[in-house]
């Protein structure tokens, strides 16, 4: 088992969407209904609160180091440096929503998860570089972590509360997909799958909320090894660092610390022996 160590704990309600920025060399992570968003530079040992505003549920990085960020109501918006720029104010059918998991595409669009509402199942979506953007599918339980294989022609995606990790085919130049199958199914006793990750031998890893633990699965499905997080929602985790070799997780429960553990909401750092 790698060694865990806990880089600081803001208490996050949950903690998500850590993703390391290969300009600026920091991680940053948010913590959704808080509408808190903070960074870590490894180089130096300081993390901060760096955004404090509107909940977001994920956000991406532009080419220009800018944060692009997925918010409540379907908005999206451009933030550097205190200063934010609307792209898309709402979406008329996400006025009782927001967005959750975001992922870049290699063609530069977004594929960006809607939540649930009391009405109706939760929606996935693609946001192109022009602006535009497209509703790929309905009836998504809760979406969560994606991720592609290292080929490009396959996309990963998280319905949580269906338990279920799907694969696409993904068509790189269009970034359209098709032919959804199920990648793997979790026991409904381990947890929720939630965000995730690929490394560089292709092999999925995924944060078990309610789980106390991720998974690596090798890309035919199969649980590869699991590791322990002494926080019972893990909820995502990314490589970071100079080599990418270390890994971050996130995760929530900061509100329930009696029941979701003493370092619930905190940030983790461990090193698991592959980029």
């Amino acid at each position: 088992m790698p060694e865990l160590e806990l880089i600081c704990d803001y208490s996050c309600e949950i903690g998500e969407n850590p993703l390391w920025h290969p300009f600026e060399k920091v991680l940053y992570w948010c913590d959704i209904p808080a509408g808190r968003i903070f960074r870590f530079d490894p180089s130096s040992g300081k993390h901060e609160q760096c955004y404090q505003g509107e909940p977001v549920g994920g956000f991406t990085i532009q080419a220009d180091g800018s944060l692009l960020f997925f918010m409540a109501k379907g908005a999206v918006k451009i933030w550097r440096k205190g200063e934010m720029v609307t792209i898309i104010d709402h979406l008329p059918d996400e006025l009782d929503s927001r967005f959750n998991d975001v992922i870049a595409d290699p063609a530069g669009g977004v594929f960006c998860g809607t939540m649930p509402t009391q009405d109706r199942p939760g929606r996935l979506y693609h946001l192109a570089p022009s602006g535009e953007i497209k509703l790929l599918l309905e009836g998504i339980r809760c979406p969560n972590g994606f991720g592609f294989s290292l080929d490009r022609k396959q996309l990963y995606f998280t319905d949580s509360r269906a338990w279920v990790i799907y694969r696409f085919d993904y068509d790189e130049k269009s970034s359209a997909i098709s032919n959804r199958q199920v990648f793997v199914t979790i026991a409904e006793r381990d947890g929720f799958p939630d965000g995730m990750t690929i490394d560089a031998e292709g092999y999925i890893w995924s944060a078990l909320w309610d789980g106390s633990a991720l998974v690596r699965y090798t890309p035919a499905g199969r649980e590869e090894r699991r590791i322990a997080i002494p926080a019972r929602k893990a909820s995502s985790l990314i490589f970071g660092g100079e080599t990418l070799s270390e890994i971050y997780v996130t995760t929530a429960g900061g509100n329930a610390k009696e029941s979701d553990g003493p370092a619930a909401g905190g940030l983790f750092r461990f090193t698991p022996g592959v980029r």
